[in-house]
Formats: C-alpha cells, structure tokens, sequence
C-alpha cells in the first residue's frame, strides 16, 4: 500500500462518518428496542434482517467505492441493475410496512420481508465479490 495523501484520507474518513451517520438515522427510524407486542418475534425479525441488510449494503458501498473506478467498475452492466434492484426492494418493503393494507397480515408480511432483506443482502456479497 502506497503513502496516501491527504485528499485521499479524508475520503476514507468522510464515507467511514457517511456510513455510521446512515446507519445511525435507521436505526433511530426502527427502533428495534421496541417490539410491537402482540407480534415480537416478526418484528423483531424484520427490524434485525433489514439492520443487517442495511450494514452489509452501506460496508460493500463503501469498499467499493475506495477501488479504482468506484462503485461504477464494481458494479457495471447487468450487475449494476441487480444492484439498484438489491437497494431498493428492501428499503420499500421496509417503509411500506405500516401500509393499512398489510396490517392483518403483519406477521406474513414481516416474515417475507426478512427473507427477502436477508437474499438481498447475500445478493450484494455476491454482486461485490463476483
């Protein structure tokens, strides 16, 4: 590894603080300290895949973004749409969730939601290390 510079260390620090900032705001948005208590284990589910979903999305950003080329390199192509798809979906399904339409159907939704944010994030590993 060569001598960075100090444009290129602010760089790593800035994204470093992007990424705690990001995850701190949804964090505070869910609230996964507090359950919903006639359906704890779906929501707590729920809330846990998307955290983690949301971690590994925001880490492989980043990591991409230090390569050479950035994230368009990492991602080009077909990948790339995959990508938006991976970042999306998750991120939908989790602001939609107090939607009335799904709210007798909660503990189905929840359940879907956490498999789909769980596949989403091992899409993004792949995506990245592929």
């Amino acid at each position: 590894m060569s001598k960075f510079n100090l444009p290129e260390m602010m760089n790593y620090i800035i994204g470093a603080i992007f990424v705690v900032i990001v995850f701190s705001i949804a964090y505070a948005y869910l609230k996964p300290h507090r359950l919903h208590h006639a359906r704890p284990l779906s929501t707590l589910a729920l809330k846990g895949s998307y955290l983690l979903y949301l971690i590994v999305t925001l880490v492989v950003i980043y990591l991409a973004s230090l390569r050479g080329g950035g994230v368009s390199q990492v991602f080009d192509g077909a990948e790339f749409f995959l990508f938006l798809v991976a970042i999306f979906v998750p991120t939908a399904g989790i602001f939609s969730r107090k939607v009335a339409r799904f709210s007798g159907k909660r503990v189905r939704y929840n359940n879907i939601f956490t498999v789909v944010n769980l596949l989403m994030a091992v899409l993004v590993l792949v995506l990245y290390r592929f």
